[in-house]
C-alpha cells in the first residue's frame, strides 16, 4: 500500500516520522504541507496539524499514532524493544519527552525562535512546568548508548529532533540550557549524528530553516 508523508522539513515531529520510515526501510513519498484550518485540509488532518500519513485513500495524523501504525503494519526492522515491559518503558519515555518537555518548551518557540513578544507571565509559568518535566525526563532517560538501550528505537527518533530544539528555546529564554542537567545529552546527540539518515534529515532541516523563519516572521508582520 502506498504511503505519502505530509508536512515540512523543519518540523521536529515530521522528522521523527520520516526517520522511522527511513530506518525501517519503508518506501514512501512526500508532499509539502503546512498547518491549516482550511476545510479541505481538515479532512486530511482533523486538527489541522502536520505530519500526516496518507495510507492508500485514508489518512492518519499525530506522529505517535503514525509510528505505532508503522510498527504494526511493517514489523520488519522493529524500532521497539522485544520485551513487553521495555516496549512500554520506551513509550513512557516518549510521552514524558513530548508531553512534559517538548510541548512545554514549545510555548516559548514563538518568542525564542521567531522574535514574537513573550506573553505576560508565560516565562515563569513555563519555567515551573519545565522543572517538573525535565526532572521526570532525568529520572527515566539513561543513555546506553541510545535512549532505551543498545539499539535505536522510536524514542531516539523523537529525542534527536526534540532535544536540540527545546534546548535552543530554553537557552534563548532563560540564558541557560536547563536540559544540560540531564547527563549525556551532548554525547548522545553526537552519536545520533553518526547515523546517515539523521545526517540527511538534519542537513535538509538546516537548509530550509532560514526561509521558514523568515516566512513566519513575515506572517506576523516582523519581516
Amino acid at each position: 500500500m502506498s504511503l505519502i508523508l505530509g508536512g515540512f522539513a523543519t518540523s521536529n515531529y515530521y522528522n521523527k516520522v520520516k526517520l522511522a520510515l527511513l530506518e525501517k526501510e519503508i518506501p514512501f513519498a512526500e508532499e509539502l504541507a503546512m498547518p491549516s484550518q482550511d476545510p479541505a485540509f481538515l479532512d486530511v488532518s482533523p486538527r489541522g496539524k502536520v505530519p500526516y500519513l496518507k495510507v492508500g485513500g485514508r489518512t492518519l495524523c499525530e506522529s505517535q499514532v503514525i509510528v505505532e501504525y508503522l510498527e504494526d503494519a511493517y514489523p520488519a526492522h522493529p524500532l521497539y524493544p522485544a520485551d513487553p515491559l521495555e516496549r512500554a518503558r520506551c513509550r513512557e519515555l516518549i510521552q514524558i519527552l513530548e508531553l512534559h518537555v517538548e510541548l512545554v518548551a514549545r510555548r516559548l518557540f514563538p518568542s525564542a525562535l521567531f522574535g514574537l513578544p513573550l506573553a505576560d507571565g508565560l516565562k515563569d509559568q513555563v519555567a515551573a512546568d519545565l522543572k517538573l518535566g525535565i526532572g521526570a525526563l532525568k529520572r527515566r532517560l539513561h543513555f546506553a548508548p541510545y535512549a532505551c538501550g543498545a539499539h535505536l528505537t522510536y524514542a531516539d527518533a523523537a529525542a534527536v529532533f526534540h532535544l536540540p530544539l527545546a534546548s535552543l528555546a530554553i537557552k534563548k529564554t532563560y540564558g541557560e540550557d536547563r536540559l544540560a542537567e540531564i547527563p549525556g545529552i551532548p554525547e548522545y546527540l553526537a552519536l545520533m549524528q553518526t547515523r546517515p539518515h539523521v545526517v540527511t534529515l538534519e542537513k535538509i532541516r538546516q537548509e530550509q530553516t532560514p526561509a521558514f523563519i523568515a516566512a513566519v516572521r513575515k506572517r506576523y508582520g516582523l519581516a
